[in-house]
């Protein structure tokens, strides 16, 4: 079977640096069994590397796990805790792309997390969203991405149980990326 050409409107090759301020590295849980938390990440780095044939396109990403904000200090601070994060001895998360396939109109970017020394395999469904000139006279890319973990498989396994049964946060994270990159031009 030979490799279908994928063709990408506008699509340039090279090296790319994460945008951190024009970009989402987010989340969303299932809190008490009936409602949804959303919390992200403020600081966060990577590089992707658009190749002649996007199918071997690479994407790798460290997050900053002490960065996570879900809009309430004291529920911040406990993800960071041994019960859910413990930064102090796991300070970060990575993601390292290990190949892109064409999934419809769309892509799977299958790759390799890492959260509290457990590496997992992680697919996410990913977009494309284009490339374009910005006002600067550079280039730049957007992507998003969506995903699910479940946080146990990961050593994330604290919850608390509630009256009447369930527990506190679903094991499900809902993963949600928008990623906007700038071009590198030194090479």
């Amino acid at each position: 079977m030979t490799a279908e050409v994928v063709q990408i409107p506008g699509y340039v090759v090279g090296k790319w640096a994460i945008d951190a301020v024009h970009s989402h590295v987010g989340f969303v849980v299932k809190h008490m069994m009936v409602s949804k938390v959303r919390g992200h990440f403020s600081k966060f780095e990577g590089e992707l590397v658009t190749a002649e044939d996007p199918l071997k396109s690479t994407v790798t990403a460290t997050i900053d796990l002490t960065s996570i904000n879900t809009d309430n200090e004291q529920r911040d601070g406990h993800i960071r805790s041994a019960d859910f994060f413990e930064v102090e001895k796991y300070p970060e998360m990575t993601y390292k792309s290990t190949g892109l396939r064409a999934d419809g109109d769309g892509f799977i970017l299958d790759g390799d997390l890492t959260l509290r020394g457990v590496t997992r395999q992680v697919p996410l469904t990913f977009e494309i969203e284009g490339f374009g000139p910005d006002a600067f006279g550079g280039t730049r890319a957007g992507f998003s991405a969506t995903g699910e973990i479940n946080r146990t498989d990961f050593g994330v396994s604290y919850n608390g149980p509630i009256p009447g049964g369930g527990v506190a946060v679903s094991e499900k994270v809902q993963l949600v990326l928008d990623i906007e990159a700038v071009l590198n031009t030194d090479g």
